[in-house]
């Protein structure tokens, strides 16, 4: 049998950090498993204005850098690095990782979601540089004041993009590649109604413009019916086609819905008792740094209780 430990937390974002300060203070000595991005997407955040407590806003790095201190001041330990595999049929649990086995007698599973992509080289070139994933942690930046935007997206949370955004871009243009919303009615009505938003129907972004100036500068539109190209020009571009929990490696393990995304069954608890879910891996709805927060909070409590019923 491999290292033993009461309590193993798989993810070092809001989520998995804010368990760790939880069920280090419980005297659990948890041990973080960072996973691939060690913070979190928080770190790929240049400000984070909407996390209570800091006015002037902070640097996603630093706020969770503070995170991981906090919880190795009360006897988290934190190791970078990613687990392969999960048995989670026996007791103990079996985590087997780049670095060796761990068991755990609790587990708490906060390995987020990632933004799916365009997949675009010039996408990934200009990130944090006028491309980014969250509207409602970078829209209001100087960068995006008064500028026109676009937002990549049918759905309800393209639409809830665009709305928000609207509150500091000059015009927001929303680019789908159909000529229909994939939204509910009431999202897509609202956005309709919003003359600040323009729709570009049956497009797509085959290229995002601005590398050389080190900024976004525009868009290259494709129509998917004709082909046809042109360029939209624009400070920002806000994609909102969905995200991908970081679950593959849960697959046939544990409950997940149609999308990979873990099924609570009250709480933070999960389809097996013991092993508990926080942050964006279980939530489709509100992906922000202070709700995974709270869930990473319920999370640790959660596990404590458990590890007690069971001594």
């Amino acid at each position: 049998m491999g290292e033993e430990r009461e309590v193993v937390i798989l993810g070092s974002g809001c989520a998995g950090l804010t368990a760790a300060i939880y069920a280090a203070r419980a005297n659990l000595r948890p041990l973080v498993l960072a996973g691939k991005m060690p913070g979190g997407l928080l770190t790929t955040t240049t400000v984070v204005e909407n996390y209570p407590g800091f006015p002037e806003g902070m640097d996603g790095f630093s706020l969770m850098s503070g995170m991981q201190k906090q919880a190795e001041r009360f006897g988290a330990e934190v190791r970078f690095g990613e687990v392969e595999s999960v048995d989670l049929s026996r007791r103990p649990f079996a985590l087997a990782t780049d670095d060796g086995e761990v068991v755990a007698r609790a587990l708490i599973v906060a390995t987020g979601a990632g933004h799916r992509h365009l997949g675009l080289e010039s996408e990934g070139l200009l990130e944090n540089k006028g491309v980014t994933y969250c509207a409602t942690c970078d829209g209001a930046l100087p960068m995006f004041r008064n500028q026109p935007l676009v937002v990549v997206g049918g759905g309800d949370s393209a639409m809830e993009e665009a709305m928000y955004l609207t509150r500091f871009g000059s015009r927001v243009f929303v680019v789908h590649r159909r000529d229909q919303l994939r939204a509910s009615k009431i999202m897509a009505d609202r956005a309709k109604a919003n003359q600040k938003i323009e729709f570009v129907w049956n497009a797509v972004v085959s290229e995002v413009l601005g590398v050389d100036a080190g900024r976004v500068t525009g868009v290259r539109l494709r129509d998917v019916a004709t082909g046809a190209g042109r360029e939209l020009a624009c400070a920002g571009v806000f994609v909102a086609i969905g995200h991908v929990p970081s679950t593959a490696f849960l697959k046939g393990q544990l409950e997940l819905d149609a999308e990979g995304f873990i099924v609570l069954k009250g709480g933070t608890r999960t389809s097996i008792a013991g092993v508990f879910a926080a942050g964006d891996v279980a939530d489709r709805t509100y992906r922000q740094a202070i709700t995974a927060a709270g869930t990473g909070c319920a999370a640790a409590i959660e596990a404590e209780r458990y590890l007690a019923a069971q001594a």
